[in-house]
């Protein structure tokens, strides 16, 4: 609770700081994704507007708001326009902020409607490229070799199995692990593997570099050659703009 409070103050001072307002803010990152540790940031994350005059004006400013991190304190958002035209591309990681499991604050009834535009704009096959070269980076940088940063494993885990998430027509992808590896992957030693490792970076034991986990290791190597492989085509959806202009236009001349 006392975080949780921290965090509430940090929004109110952003909106008095920057003169905005914020629309939703919620946690992103291994917190909402279901595998923290004790010592896990708290990636908040929020879409906020400002008044009319800063839309009417020539100047042309940053459309992100970013705190330094602070602590354990990770704080930043995205402009409602810049948001907007995310949406309308299929952005994973916005798609992924309206499914958080967290959520410090948000202006109901005008966050959900924002939450079906969102959803409006997803696009199946540019999600599974995004999360495939999520996947494809991740592994290379970290799994390659007999030693590698075990923790690491679920930072390629979860978007390959977004990628099977998306090849099984099950909608857009959601952020926990949990409810993705309860739908992608069979019970059997992988998953049994999977388990196991969520549990001991929940617990707080040091995952850095270790030896690498033949289960995951074997699945992930596989996956990613046939994933390239299938790689989904066509499917450009991209929803009429009037949608979000109208959107936009209403919420900021309130």
């Amino acid at each position: 609770m006392e975080i949780r409070q921290r965090i509430l103050d940090e929004l109110t001072g952003i909106e008095s700081r920057f003169g905005v307002t914020i629309l939703f803010a919620c946690e992103s990152g291994s917190r909402a994704w279901g595998f923290e540790s004790t010592d896990s940031d708290y990636d908040v994350r929020f879409v906020y507007w400002h008044g009319l005059d800063w839309y009417l004006s020539v100047a042309q400013t940053r459309n992100v708001i970013e705190l330094p991190i602070s602590g354990l304190l990770d704080i930043n958002g995205w402009e409602l326009r810049k948001a907007l035209g995310l949406a309308r591309r299929s952005n994973p990681t916005l798609l992924e902020w309206i499914d958080s499991p967290i959520l410090y604050r948000e202006h109901p009834d005008t966050a959900e409607r924002f939450r079906a535009l969102v959803r409006e704009g997803f696009s199946p096959a540019t999600c599974f490229r995004s999360y495939l070269h999520m996947a494809q980076g991740n592994f290379r940088e970290y799994l390659r070799g007999e030693a590698v940063w075990t923790k690491k494993y679920l930072y390629v885990l979860r978007p390959v199995l977004a990628c099977r998430w998306i090849e099984r027509g099950l909608g857009p992808v959601p952020m926990r692990l949990a409810d993705l590896v309860a739908r992608t992957v069979e019970a059997g030693p992988l998953r049994t593997e999977i388990d196991g490792l969520v549990s001991r970076k929940k617990a707080g034991e040091e995952l850095d570099s270790g030896p690498r986990i033949p289960a995951i290791s074997e699945f992930l190597e596989s996956e990613l050659e046939r994933l390239e492989a299938a790689q989904l085509v066509g499917d450009a959806n991209r929803p009429d703009s009037g949608l979000y202009d109208a959107f936009m236009r209403e919420v900021v001349r309130g």
